[in-house]
């Protein structure tokens, strides 16, 4: 009888799926750690088979890595919620965020993976946001998907869900701090469903996982890392958004922030990330300008930005700009990132006008103390509120338009007229030409 060496055979992607998923999955592996082992071992399999013997050296007794029935469950929970496995050596893997150091090993996303393919900018900002800012999410938001740039942000309330809002329709991509079948906050479920149309939800997280503190900054730097830069649309000076921006800076993304009126806490941060070297944006023509985009660029239709009724150099306070993109057209100011646009297939090569913001000088603002916790235990939602304090917190010392209260705030004009009547007799707003109202002074 003869005897034949025969080679082993490849493994199956079902093999792979499982190999990297108890990988990944194993105590005291991360990212960073996943990413070495491979690099030393070759493989999910070979690394594995180490891990024991690496543990045992480290002084650490009786390691076992994740059982396979646990890594088996997760593939089968992830079928069940309708969701995708997407390897970090898979092609459909996200090229931006294949470049940060500790990319998520795996993604489990769910819809439309075209909103992945398309270059990507983070819009971030506040939960608690003023009309305006909500007013200049949507619109930015809006004037970047007219220029066939997917919009990505985090699914959370104030501006994430603003930005999200307005880009339903021509696909987003909501990164989840939790499992992909766990929709946080519930408020947002209605949301998430009419993402899956033509955008996608993504989570590193396994199925059923409800979020907690220490996931929310996890999820921050996929958000940066999917992007070619972020946006920040306002920003306390303690914000966990600020995280976000660090993340960006660090990762060699655009950092850009819309400033804001000098005595709005809402807006201390991002004016403090323009101090210390963010890119001023006013409009989408502005962050397309300063990430080395042209208009189009990202191969949606409409791709061409301009505004509705601003002209070249048409002058704009902070937070004001029309629900487009603006007319602005800036030369000059873009300071783009070379390896996340070769990732992309753009050249690198466009006009500098200042330094681009550190990870040193985003870095520096004090760290964030509430964000991250209060996304994890938050409190009551706006809306569970009176309205005078709903109102009260939509508002700030930039004058807003009446119409656009009454839009955010979901009530009649015979509703909030005694409601503002009673709040500027008690000298704690004041109405401005024009039906607009700010904080009083």
């Amino acid at each position: 009888m003869f005897s034949f060496d025969t080679p082993p055979t490849p493994p199956t992607t079902r093999e792979d799926d499982l190999a990297v998923l108890r990988l990944i999955r194993s105590r005291r592996v991360g990212p960073a750690t996943f990413h070495r082992l491979i690099a030393e071992h070759g493989s999910a399999t070979a690394a594995l088979q180490a891990l024991p013997d690496i543990a045992a050296a480290a002084g650490i007794d009786s390691y076992a890595t994740c059982p396979e029935g646990v890594a088996q469950a997760e593939l089968a929970a992830g079928r069940r919620a309708g969701a995708r496995l997407i390897r970090h050596d898979s092609p459909d893997y996200p090229a931006l965020l294949r470049e940060i150091p500790d990319a998520p090993p795996i993604l489990w996303v769910r819809g439309n993976l075209g909103a992945l393919r398309r270059p990507m900018i983070g819009v971030i900002g506040a939960r608690n946001a003023s009309s305006l800012g909500l007013r200049m999410a949507r619109g930015l938001s809006q004037g970047l998907a007219a220029a066939g740039v997917t919009v990505t942000a985090g699914l959370a309330r104030g501006v994430d869900t603003a930005a999200h809002e307005a880009t339903c329709e021509a696909g987003t991509v909501a990164m989840m701090a939790g499992g992909i079948d766990v929709i946080y906050p519930a408020e947002n479920r209605a949301l998430a469903d009419r993402i899956l149309v033509s955008g996608c939800l993504v989570t590193e997280q396994p199925p059923g996982l409800e979020p907690v503190a220490r996931h929310f900054p996890a999820r921050n730097r996929i958000v940066s890392g999917l992007s070619l830069g972020v946006v920040v649309i306002e920003a306390a000076h303690r914000s966990g958004t600020l995280i976000t921006a660090r993340f960006a800076a660090e990762q060699g993304r655009e950092v850009m922030a819309v400033p804001g009126h000098p005595i709005d806490a809402r807006a201390s941060g991002c004016n403090a990330l323009i101090r210390d070297g963010a890119t001023l944006v006013r409009n989408a023509a502005d962050v397309l300008a300063a990430v080395g985009l042209a208009a189009g660029a990202g191969g949606g239709t409409g791709g061409e930005v301009a505004g509705r009724d601003g002209g070249a150099g048409s002058a704009t306070g902070p937070h004001q700009t029309d629900e487009a993109s603006g007319g602005y057209s800036p030369s000059g100011r873009g300071r783009p990132r070379s390896s996340a646009r070769a990732a992309l297939g753009h050249p690198a090569g466009s006009a500098v006008s200042r330094p681009a913001a550190s990870a040193r000088s985003i870095g520096s603002a004090p760290p964030a103390t509430s964000g991250p916790e209060d996304e994890a235990q938050p409190g009551p939602a706006p809306a569970g509120l009176a309205l005078p304090e709903r109102l009260l917190s939509l508002i700030g010392p930039s004058p807003t338009e009446e119409d656009s209260l009454i839009r955010d705030l979901g009530v009649s004009p015979a509703q909030l007229a005694p409601v503002i009547l009673d709040l500027e007799l008690a000298g704690r707003i004041q109405r401005l030409p024009g039906g607009r109202i700010a904080l009083a002074a």
